[in-house]
């Protein structure tokens, strides 16, 4: 392999780690039941808060609708995460570095 190819390889491969931890180190938002659940989430997927609105319990009966909202805030937060990782790294995979192979 010729020498310039190696260097552009290992050049991709430090940006490719720089961003990834870029990524791990953002925070992420997701939310449910127009803003009764919100969450916080960092870049791997660790949960670093929820607020759940006053209202959101009137009764015993609102119980099962609030975990059913909890959860949707969660996995719209997950699917955010999701959704920026794949834009981030495609520059990576998705040509990148076009000629390359």
């Amino acid at each position: 392999m010729n020498p310039s190819m190696i260097k552009k390889l290992q050049k991709m491969q430090k940006d490719m780690v720089n961003a990834q931890q870029e990524l791990e180190a953002s925070t992420f938002y997701g939310s449910a039941g127009g803003q009764i659940v919100k969450v916080e989430f960092t870049g791997n997927r660790k949960m670093q808060n929820i607020t759940i609105s006053p209202e959101a319990i009137e009764s015993a009966d609102d119980l099962d609708l609030l975990q059913d909202t909890i959860v949707a805030a969660v996995n719209d937060c997950i699917n955010k995460i999701d959704e920026e990782t794949e834009s981030v790294m495609s520059e990576f995979t998705g040509g990148g570095m076009p000629g390359l192979f």
